[in-house]
């Protein structure tokens, strides 16, 4: 199957630089933030973005990992923060590529016992075929793509590159 690259390293950078922008300018009153990156991905493009955040913001920006069992998602979800450091607290739920929206909305279900201050979602890459009423709030791309075809991102250091298969 054909690979076409959809972002190289330079633009992934920009966007995300240009989403820790977006995150910021939407907790410009938080003192902190929390970033919860979706295992494996999610984490990496999270780490990414507090990375930048802390280039911009003079907020203390918490990361944390979410695991959902994809195959799975009624599963239990782990979060590797306590319950108690993220109460009333402000969260940016992060992954990497938003399909049918399974994830983000597993995810988002386990958040929703604890009292926040508020929640937001990002991701890298939107695909338009949600099949779940949940959207992302900072996306660097959105793309229409066939239920057929993949998006895959792969982080690596100097080298991060997401392609459509």
């Amino acid at each position: 199957m054909e690979k076409t690259i959809i972002l190289n390293h330079k633009q992934i950078a920009y966007k995300t630089r240009r989403i820790a922008y977006q995150i910021y300018e939407n907790n410009i009153n938080e003192t902190k933030i929390i970033l919860a990156g979706i295992a494996n991905n999610g984490f990496q493009f999270a780490k990414q973005l507090k990375t930048e955040l802390e280039k911009i913001a003079p907020l203390q920006v918490v990361l944390c990992r979410v695991t959902v069992d994809k195959k799975n998602p009624l599963n239990q979800v782990y979060i590797s923060l306590n319950q108690n450091e993220y109460i009333n607290e402000s969260i940016v739920l992060v992954d990497d590529v938003l399909n049918s929206g399974a994830t983000l909305i597993y995810a988002i279900k386990h958040f929703l016992d604890v009292p926040l201050k508020k929640f937001k979602t990002a991701v890298l890459v939107n695909r338009n075929h949600k099949k779940y009423p949940v959207k992302a709030d900072f996306k660097g791309i959105s793309l229409s793509t066939s239920l057929q075809e993949n998006i895959t991102v792969i982080f690596k250091p100097g080298n991060d590159i997401a392609y459509l298969e």
